[in-house]
């Protein structure tokens, strides 16, 4: 019972907006490799700072790598008060964000999206994965959702990156880099904010950052923040005002051990949790999309966003991670060990009391209490940990032959424990669910103490060797190629129990165990020719996969529900061309791609007598996406930068999904050939421009903004929605403008901003059909026009 919930394509070179945000590498690798990253750049241009990317595994500049890559520098990050995935999302060409509440989002690139538990956007923090490498903890709608203070950059690889980086990565990766302990340097710095939404509250944020060293060969890195989220959705049957409030919190700490330039060990840990109360969305008429005008369980008119519930609902996320990276210069080669140990725990409660019809009534209900005065909330728990360990080696930069070889094997366990439980209406004071039913041997009596329990543990095991190597052929044509085989091996056990069970004809306990091994090779070839010292073109074919797995099968289920599903593979062709001018003060880069995506996973919805609709994992046949992005960075005086992309994507199916069972008497396919793929919009853009300049007494005052616009999307097929209204569900298209404004007085700084400026109404997640009450949907929007102000100190 797994919930599941122009002409070029471009990689934007948004960190060229500001020299400030040339990355970092390690300082193992910075000083190896400094001498070698020079040998492109001309020398005497005014912008010194050059592009370093780590997409590779090694660092290299961007204009030398030879695939589609985002870059966002952590000033970028900073100036445009971008916390998180929905604020920088729009940053990134081809990517959206599906999201449900914070801390549960789908990431999407390029159009790669089904729906379905398993995740197709891989998410690391340095060199570490983390994250469930398969739907089995509902990977897709859990990634790692990280703060970004502090962090250097956040690098998006697109296409598939299945040599270096392995599962889960058809669409892409997000990588987050974060920024090492500096040997020598005592620096530091602090923040507080600020904020309040348009109809509804105000919320305020801290943050800080220090840096120490210890000696001559340590130094320790640790940051620190709080942000409460002010909420603007009122909760009706609860009467809550602005009930959808938001706190995150946690911090980050990294020493770095350097006893010789050749030798290096980096540990790190970070803790963040997230605590949202109700959810981050309201009602909304199917058909429209707008807010529902009437109260449902009293008739009385509302206006605005509401939500309705009679039960309190939550949603909390925490992440942990741990990890130790080891850098040995052996003189032939660096060796690099990458060890870490995460763990990821969601807790959500939800009222389910209108998605099930009264079944609480029917149960529990009182006889003289009337109608509706009892419903069922919905406790769903999610926990995963995970061990990973890299070892690779990797030969120093050379204008010759370079090459990497290396080893990886993580270890997954996950549980899932979910729940039906009874509640009293009005006040939400609990029912004991206990009940006593005539169905042991020859009518006995036999006591359930739940009413429905479900219950699904899970491991993953992964091994995976991997080789890349690239040959420059000659001073302008190099050749990079990839390869990786992987083996995984996966278990479950599922346990379902509760009156719930006998009472629908299935029986308590249910319990199913399953399994599933499978081999993968997966390979890249990349092709680059510089034009000249400032520009480029190259080329990239590449396969990527996803894992498939066992499912969870409920009782009673008919013989069409699929016992497990299928990996599914992603070939892409891309072609690209990056250039600047010798002076730097304009740049742009574009690339053209076509995505052969074969045994897609979906969603499969089933009707299961007497517990309603069940979803689980299956595959369909294909898809195809196709498109282009192209990214121009300009500089036109001196402190101004203008950055400007465009995306162009057609992602659909290549025919029929699969049909399934809706209750209708003949199985339905959920998509049809053509179909748009869910929130894959067909056009994205995004203008920003930021001029700073000089005020008399030496400080600098800076202004900018962005302009971001998205079209139609599809959302998640929905046959039920498709049959009773004859359309498929779409969100209208909206375009966003943000702003900001401030003066720095080093070491002070003073910034205002304004996001969602002119309000817009855009949504990023349309429940299913028939889930809320009458016939609403769950309809989830950005944030309202949202006013700001941050203070900065550093040393």
């Amino acid at each position: 019972m797994k919930p599941t919930t122009a002409l070029f394509c471009g990689v934007a070179l948004t960190v060229i907006a500001s020299p400030a945000m040339a990355q970092q590498v390690t300082a193992s690798q910075e000083k190896q490799d400094a001498g070698d990253l020079s040998r492109h750049q001309p020398a005497g241009t005014p912008y010194d700072d050059e592009i370093v990317v780590t997409a590779q595994k090694r660092s290299q500049l961007l204009m030398e790598v030879p695939q589609s890559i985002s870059v966002i520098g952590g000033d970028r990050l900073s100036q445009q008060q971008a916390t998180s995935f929905a604020d920088y999302a729009k940053l990134v060409p081809s990517m959206t964000l599906q999201e449900t509440n914070p801390g549960k989002s789908r990431i999407v690139l390029r159009g790669i999206n089904t729906g379905g538990s398993s995740p197709t956007v891989s998410v690391y923090v340095d060199d570490v994965p983390y994250g469930a490498s398969t739907g089995q903890s509902n990977g897709s709608v859990l990634a790692g959702d990280f703060d970004t203070l502090d962090i250097e950059r956040v690098e998006v690889l697109r296409g598939p990156q299945g040599t270096l980086y392995g599962a889960n990565s058809l669409g892409g990766l997000v990588k987050y880099v974060t920024t090492p302990p500096q040997l020598g340097v005592v620096e530091g710095k602090a923040k507080a904010g600020v904020e309040t939404v348009d109809d509804g509250g105000t919320g305020w944020s801290g943050s800080a950052v220090l840096n120490v060293p210890l000696g001559d060969v340590i130094a320790v890195r640790a940051a620190g923040f709080y942000r409460k989220t002010p909420g603007f959705i009122d909760v009706v049957g609860l009467a809550q005002d602005d009930a959808n409030d938001v706190e995150s919190y946690g911090g980050r700490i990294s020493v770095l051990f350097q006893p010789s330039e050749g030798f290096s060990i980096r540990l790190n840990a970070m803790l963040q949790n997230i605590r949202a109360d109700s959810q981050q969305s309201y009602d909304a008429d199917p058909r429209t999309l707008e807010p529902v005008s009437t109260n449902p369980y009293t008739g009385d008119p509302v206006s605005g966003y509401t939500r309705g519930a009679r039960y309190r609902e939550y949603g909390d996320t925490d992440y942990r991670l741990y990890s130790g990276a080891l850098d040995w210069d052996l003189g032939f080669a660096t060796l690099t060990s990458v060890t870490s140990y995460s763990t990821l725990k969601s807790d959500d409660v939800q009222d389910i009391s209108d998605q099930l019809g009264g079944l609480g009534d029917l149960i529990y209900g009182s006889g003289g209490a009337g109608p509706e005065s009892a419903g069922i909330y919905y406790p769903n728990d999610v926990s995963q940990n995970k061990f990973t360990q890299e070892v690779r080696l990797s030969s120093p930069n050379s204008d010759s032959f370079e090459w990497l070889i290396g080893g990886y094997y993580t270890k997954e366990n996950g549980h899932i424990f979910q729940q039906y439980l009874p509640f009293a209406i009005p006040g939400g004071a609990a029912i004991d669910p206990a009940m006593t039913l005539p169905v042991g041997p020859g009518g006995s009596n036999v006591n359930f103490p739940d009413f429905l329990v479900a219950r699904l543990d899970s491991q993953y095991r992964e091994y995976a060797g991997f080789a890349n190597a690239t040959w420059h052929v000659t001073d302008r044509f190099d050749l990079t190629g990839g390869v990786r085989y992987s083996h995984n091996k996966q278990s479950t056990y599922q346990l379902l129990s509760g009156s719930l069970l006998p009472l629908s004809g299935g029986v308590s306990p249910d319990i199913a165990e399953g399994g599933s091994d499978e081999n993968v090779f997966t390979w890249s070839v990349s092709p680059r020719f510089e034009i000249s010292d400032h520009a480029s073109i190259y080329a990239r074919v590449a396969k990527g996969y996803r894992p498939g797995g066992p499912n969870v099968v409920p009782p009673g289920a008919g013989p069409d529900f699929p016992s497990q599903y299928n990996a599914d593979t992603l070939v892409s062709y891309e072609a690209g061309v990056r250039a600047e001018t010798a002076d730097r003060t304009f740049a742009i880069d574009a690339s053209l791609y076509y995505l052969d995506w074969k045994d897609i996973q979906v969603t499969v919805t089933y009707q299961v007598p007497g517990i309603g609709t069940v979803t689980g994992d299956g595959n369909g046949r294909k898809a195809i996406s196709k498109g282009a992005e192209i990214t121009a960075t300009m500089r036109p005086i001196v402190g101004l930068d203008v950055i400007a992309s465009v995306a162009y994507n057609d992602a659909k199916l290549d025919g029929d999904l699969p049909g399934i069972d809706i209750g209708v008497g003949s199985l339905v396919p959920p998509g049809y050939d053509g179909d748009r793929l869910p929130y894959a919009p067909e056009w994205t853009a995004n203008v920003g421009a930021d001029y700073q300049w000089a005020l008399p007494g030496g400080a600098d005052a800076f202004v900018g903004g962005n302009v971001h616009l998205i079209s139609d999307q599809a959302t998640d097929f929905d046959p039920t929605y498709r049959m009773e209204l004859g359309r498929r569900q779409v969100i209208d298209g909206y375009a966003t403008v943000d702003l900001h404004a401030g003066v720095d007085f080093d070491p002070v700084r003073f910034t205002v901003f304004v996001h969602n400026l002119n309000n817009s109404g855009g949504l990023v997640n349309v429940g299913p059909y028939g889930a809320r009450p009458g016939e609403a949907v769950s309809v989830t929007p950005i944030r309202p026009r949202t006013f700001g102000a941050t203070v900065e100190f550093g040393f």
